[in-house]
């Protein structure tokens, strides 16, 4: 088990209920009143910076997403904000410091987790909710998560997806008001990944709070309802997914297959027969606007009205084409312009880690 799914079993373990509530507070936060609030937070690892002044609020039954590039400090920031590691700074959950909210709030799924492998998925979400004072009933979670077929197979012989699938479950029995959840659906297959999906979905309809962390950004921008980006440990930019789109996403454009790598007397040619076309669905007489890809040419700029004209300048420029694929901006493309690198969507990758085991 690692570090920070040991500290979250340790503190169900090890809490007393009545101790814990009163130290949370029921009245240190209403209904409208932010679930989770960090102002500066900061966290060092010697002369290494995690995380540098971050700011957040998450409001109640909200799914926020938080995306960002390998070492940018989420591990971090996630484990801050669950009371697994000290940082500097305000950090409140439920009006309260972390490490005082009770237990049976909070939900916590970590990157890296590795329980019991002798014990079947239906144990291993039975002893994850006997350390609560109520539970879920796990037939019900294996359902949820899609598991209800495997549930009585030992841990060490299901798949990925499978092993993943059961970990949501353990980190859900205890029904949280607060769900952490990091890299979710790393390995499962669409089915599975489906299933999860309904369930953050049903969850934060009932009025669970979602901190969902992911390198899957069509599933950022399909669940989260806001989305933080996190670079070299701050926040540089959040907001709902489309909004965000609509301000770093960039234009909307035409991809054109052509039976080999276009030259830049390609593109040239294209660009003049561009500036010669007056149309308001083409925004792209720029020089720019069209450039050279591996498989041909991408046309920025190009909106749906646009695409037939930007073919007739395709025929003035004598080029023959082999298909078009026309796209709207996305997270992806937003991720690509804030961070300067690409990512890799399903690649399950951990966080570097920092001294401690967290990421950077």
């Amino acid at each position: 088990m690692n570090e920070s799914a040991a500290a979250s079993t340790s503190a169900a373990e090890d809490g007393d209920p009545d101790r814990d509530a009163d130290a949370a507070g029921s009245d240190a936060a209403t209904d409208s009143s932010p679930v989770v609030v960090g102002e500066g937070v900061r966290k060092t690892y010697g002369e290494v910076v995690a995380l540098d002044g971050v700011d957040l609020r998450v409001e109640p039954g909200e799914v926020f997403g938080l995306i960002g590039p390998n070492g940018a400090g989420k591990t971090t920031l996630v484990r801050a904000l669950t009371g697994t590691t000290e940082a500097e700074g305000d950090l409140r959950v439920f009006g309260a410091p972390p490490r005082e909210v009770a237990p049976q709030r909070i939900g916590l799924l970590p990157q890296s987790f590795d329980p019991p492998e002798r014990l079947t998925a239906s144990e291993l979400v039975d002893y994850y909710g006997g350390l609560y004072d109520a539970a879920r009933d796990t037939d019900s979670v294996l359902r949820d998560v899609g598991m209800a077929d495997d549930a009585d197979a030992w841990y060490e012989t299901l798949s990925g997806g499978q092993k993943r699938r059961t970990c949501v479950a353990t980190a859900v029995v205890n029904d949280p008001d607060l769900l952490f959840l990091d890299e979710p659906t790393t390995g499962i297959d669409p089915a599975g990944r489906r299933s999860i999906h309904r369930l953050i979905e049903r969850l934060a309809d009932d009025g669970t709070t979602v901190f969902l962390t992911s390198h899957a950004m069509d599933e950022v921008e399909r669940l989260a309802d806001r989305v933080a980006l996190l670079r070299d440990g701050a926040v540089v930019a959040v907001g709902a997914p489309d909004e965000l789109v609509a301000e770093h996403g960039g234009e909307p454009s035409l991809d054109v297959t052509l039976d080999g790598p276009a030259s830049e007397a390609d593109a040239e040619a294209v660009r003049e027969a561009l500036r010669g076309t007056i149309s308001e669905g083409v925004a792209g007489a720029s020089s720019s606007a069209v450039e050279s890809t591996r498989a041909g040419l991408r046309i920025a700029g190009v909106r749906p009205e646009g695409i037939g004209d930007a073919v007739d300048a395709l025929e003035a420029a004598g080029i023959a084409f082999e298909s078009l694929a026309w796209s709207e901006p996305s997270l992806e493309d937003v991720y690509l312009r804030l961070t300067g690198e690409e990512y890799s969507p399903r690649s399950g990758a951990v966080d570097e880690e920092s001294p401690d085991g967290g990421d950077r």
